[in-house]
């Protein structure tokens, strides 16, 4: 409301500026030329008197015939005219009508009032956003309801920025974004305000742990030391300092605390499944469980005779049950048969590797022009699924093509 205020009384004032000057020239005598010129004539006839009085002059009616012709010729008609036609006042109504209309079409345009009225939205919002937070048992938020929550917050902090509360919200809030800046930035805050606040403590700890700068996973490293030393039984600092070790490449530090973790943990708790799958991953990074498949691929004779004279021998892994591939190696079109091997080192994300998965099911592909995605005619060969216990080996023959 204040806003709006402000901006009716600059175009208040702004038309003040158009309109007064004008009404008051309206106002003024239209003879003002006029009348200086008449009180100049007789001016000049007192003068003429008080010198002729004194024999200085001589020719008076002469004098004064000359002072009238002059009168006469500085005052036109058609300037006095003019000047006595003032400006009438609906005459100035289109020039107020830019003056206000042009300023509001370009605030609408490029102001940006649909983000003040997301921001006014979202301050009036953040009261009952805050207590769905809280709330355990209400519905979560959408990613509509916390941005605006993050837009209220920061609202907030603008009156109160030493608030460390709100500074935590914010970081959570980035997080949940995925904006590793604002989280970054907000947790920091938090831990700059409150150094011995556990929360900033350990929230700033994780975002820096995960940041891919080693300078800041060193940092987040010294502050989980502390949190460690003061509390080493603290299941949430144990896997902070698990993941810090595998984030700098200390594989065995990450298995240490992630076993110490798995042997705390009840077996029905939800997390020993996330533990199990993180250490699969550390010990894989560690080559002490690299699983390896042996592949020997031979060609049909059909194939053979329409053998590309270049291209990409394309082996794929994936679970048998979804088509996205678990591990992927390329190599280039060579003589036959083929004796290949694929390993956790060729997985396609680290958090899923070909240890990972208990059974595979593998496709060898020639791509002539090294694609992909499959393209129509191309042979490929599949396997049957197979269980990948121990080191196994399996036998394919390129004798398909892609229809």
């Amino acid at each position: 409301m204040a806003f709006w205020l402000i901006i009716f009384l600059l175009l208040v004032l702004a038309g003040a500026l158009l309109v007064v000057p004008v009404l008051r020239r309206g106002h003024s005598s239209p003879m003002t030329r006029d009348s200086l010129n008449k009180a100049l004539y007789h001016h000049r006839l007192a003068e003429l008197a008080h010198d002729e009085q004194h024999g200085v002059v001589e020719g008076k009616p002469q004098l004064i015939e000359e002072l009238q012709e002059t009168l006469l010729a500085d005052i036109p008609g058609q300037a006095r005219a003019s000047a006595a036609r003032p400006i009438g006042r609906w005459t100035l109504m289109p020039g107020l009508l830019v003056l206000v209309l042009l300023p509001m079409a370009l605030y609408l345009k490029s102001g940006g009032l649909v983000q003040v009225a997301e921001w006014h939205q979202a301050v009036a919002d953040l009261p009952a956003l805050r207590a769905r937070v809280a709330d355990e048992h209400a519905a979560p938020l959408t990613a509509g309801e916390v941005a605006r929550l993050g837009l209220g917050v920061r609202s907030e902090l603008q009156q109160q920025p030493d608030n460390v509360s709100d500074w935590l919200l914010l970081g959570r809030v980035g997080v949940a974004l995925d904006n590793a800046d604002t989280a970054t930035q907000a947790f920091a805050r938090a831990y700059a305000l409150q150094p011995e606040n556990r929360e900033a403590q350990l929230s700033y700890a994780e975002v820096l742990t995960r940041s891919a700068d080693a300078e800041q996973q060193k940092q987040a490293e010294q502050i989980l030391r502390k949190l460690g030393e003061a509390n080493p039984a603290d299941l949430r600092v144990l896997n902070l300092l698990a993941l810090n070790a595998f984030q700098q490449g200390q594989y065995g530090k990450a298995l240490e605390g992630w076993t110490l973790m798995l042997r705390v943990l009840p077996p029905d708790d939800p997390r020993v499944d996330m533990l199990k799958r993180s250490i699969s991953q550390a010990r894989a990074k560690a080559g002490l469980d690299n699983a390896r498949l042996a592949v020997a691929v031979t060609l049909s004779a059909e194939a053979a005779r329409q053998l590309p004279a270049q291209g990409m021998v394309i082996l794929s892994v994936t679970d048998g049950h979804s088509p996205v591939p678990v591990a992927v190696k390329r190599l280039p079109l060579s003589r036959f048969p083929l004796q290949l091997t694929i390993d956790d080192t060729n997985a396609m994300m680290p958090e899923r590797l070909l240890s990972s998965i208990h059974q595979a099911k593998v496709r060898v592909r020639i791509s002539p022009e090294g694609q992909a995605a499959p393209r129509t005619g191309e042979w490929f060969g599949d396997s049957a699924l197979l269980s990948l216990d121990g080191q196994p080996q399996v036998n394919i023959e390129i004798n398909q093509q892609v229809p």
